[in-house]
């Protein structure tokens, strides 16, 4: 059998337009199927369509050339002939005359002039023979497969299909699967008030579809995959419900019974954007705020590309009981395809227990920690290991625990005037600690209310800092702090990324540089802080 190698330009992935064939030929698909798909499985399903496509059309193009030579035909003197297996050279008949073989039996010999005046013998009138079967389009080379064009374009293919597939109202999209509008089973207030009261009696755990199906009884004989997706769908367009689950996973919650740290940011971790003027900070700086990993900053830090990372807890999210999603972070906790809130399970590493927690992605943090804290004697300045799982919706914590010693570390009390204080107390410590931001707080609601007040003042942020430091460096000899030191403590009073308050330090005439990002407060610039 003859067949024609199919080429096409090396661009011709990344530069091609999803045509409204491309789309119309999906909703057949999906039609016919009767299952809903994510956007990966369409793109393997277009990308093999169009593959298609471009071999018929390669094949018509060739056929269109001329009539093709079947050693089983009879030819005429003067027909014009097309010859696959010699890469679809042209010939033209001169003359026809009995072939002479016992062993085949009667057939004819065409003498044939080809297009570069050489004259060729062929067989015709011979039933038996390789070369009677029509010509076929290579489909077996491996550069020619979805797997292989999703390999090397996956990222831009799926863009392009999923922006084209939004566009069609004639399709729906649950949980990252596609399927057609006209398909949907009806879900009526009915079954979806059902469905709210099953999850009421749930208490807030998330449940999958399938357990949500059992009691919201939709009509006998629907395909089971319609069946979920329909409810699903009808779910995710009525505000009472959530859809909660990881990547892959659908889980539902009525929105009313989640959380309310996960519902709104906690008031701990709230920032009010404070403006500043990022080209003076320095290299130092710069290099700092990397450091500190602060899920607020706008530095340029590169993602771990390890099993497992180090963080340092903040007060802020010590007091919320959350844990930041930084950069650095963020490919430890789930995502999910639409969903802004994630429930997922986390694991202590040192004990196994598991414990329900929330990845709110757009507010980059993690709730859920608050007990865990507690049971663990953790302190802001702790450092806390974060670990993949093998399992996708599950993350391992671990707190650097060890036999509780008292030591002496920076602890904030509030003074009779209300304002915060700090001091250099021994404390019974049982978790390894960043020396330059653990902090003791025996009394968390007076701290709370002195919070509290400050964020009502509206104080000026450098008059803030400046009560802060002078406070800070009474337990320094040198009369000087780290801004690490003064950006763990600030955090204590208002939230605020390293940026603003390291630019401040750079640029205010009240904080003088000593060296080594250590910095004093000049009494000339005023006491009014």
């Amino acid at each position: 059998m003859t067949t024609i190698p199919l080429t096409l330009p090396s661009t011709y992935w990344e530069s091609l337009e999803i045509t409204r064939q491309d789309i119309e030929y999906i909703q057949n698909y999906l039609f016919e199927t009767e299952t809903p798909m994510t956007i990966s499985e369409l793109a393997a399903v277009f990308i093999d369509e169009r593959l298609r496509v471009e071999r018929d059309s390669l094949s018509k193009r060739q056929q269109a050339s001329g009539k093709i030579y079947f050693p089983k035909e009879n030819y005429k003197e003067g027909e014009s002939l097309v010859f696959p297996a010699l890469d679809w050279a042209k010939g033209k008949v001169l003359a026809v005359r009995p072939g002479v073989n016992p062993e085949v039996g009667e057939f004819e010999v065409i003498e044939v002039q080809m297009e570069n005046d050489a004259i060729r013998l062929f067989a015709a009138g011979l039933q038996d023979h390789p070369l009677n079967n029509p010509p076929e389009v290579d489909s077996q080379d491996d550069m020619l497969t979805a797997a292989f064009v999703l390999e090397a374009s996956r990222d831009s293919l799926e863009k392009k299909l999923e922006a084209s597939l939004q566009s069609d109202d004639s399709l729906v999209r649950i949980a990252g699967r596609w399927f057609p509008r006209a398909l949907l089973v009806d879900v009526n207030v009915g079954h979806l008030n059902l469905a709210e009261a099953v999850l009421d009696l749930a208490g807030g755990e998330p449940l999958p579809t399938a357990d949500l199906l059992q009691d919201v009884e939709l009509p006998e004989g629907v395909n089971p995959k319609l069946a979920e997706f329909s409810l699903n769908y009808a779910l995710q367009e009525d505000g009472r419900f959530d859809e909660v689950g990881t990547a892959g996973q659908v889980l539902w919650c009525l929105q009313r019974l989640e959380p309310a740290e996960v519902r709104e940011v906690p008031p701990y971790l709230r920032y009010t954007p404070i403006e500043y003027d990022r080209s003076i900070l320095t290299p130092d700086m710069l290099a700092l705020e990397a450091e500190l990993d602060d899920e607020l900053s706008e530095a340029s830090i590169t993602p771990s590309d390890g099993n497992q990372v180090v963080v340092t807890l903040t007060y802020p999210h010590w007091r919320a009981g959350t844990l930041p999603v930084s950069v650095r972070v963020n490919k430890f906790f789930p995502t999910a395809y639409e969903s802004p809130r994630i429930r997922f399970t986390l694991v202590d590493g040192n004990t196994n227990q598991k414990m329900p927690a929330w990845v709110v992605r757009e507010k980059r943090y993690v709730f859920g920690l608050r007990e865990w804290y507690k049971k663990n004697d953790i302190l802001p300045g702790s450092l806390i290991t974060i670990t993949h799982s093998k399992k996708p919706d599950e993350v391992v914590v671990t707190a650097h625990t060890r036999r509780p010693t008292r030591e002496w570390v920076r602890t904030v009390l509030v003074g009779a005037d209300g304002g915060l204080v700090f001091a250099l107390l021994k404390q019974m410590i049982s978790a390894d600690f960043n020396d330059r931001m653990i902090v003791a707080v025996p009394d968390v609601d007076s701290v709370d209310q002195v919070w509290e007040r400050i964020s009502k003042s509206r104080q000026p942020f450098e008059k803030l800092v400046a009560m802060v430091m002078r406070e800070l460096t009474k337990l320094n000899p040198q009369g000087h702090v780290h801004a690490q030191e003064l950006y763990s403590a600030l955090n204590i009073l208002k939230r605020c990324p390293p940026a603003p308050l390291l630019a401040l330090l750079a640029s205010s005439p009240r904080f003088k540089h000593v060296g080594d990002l250590h910095f004093r407060l000049e009494d000339s610039a005023g006491e009014d802080g």
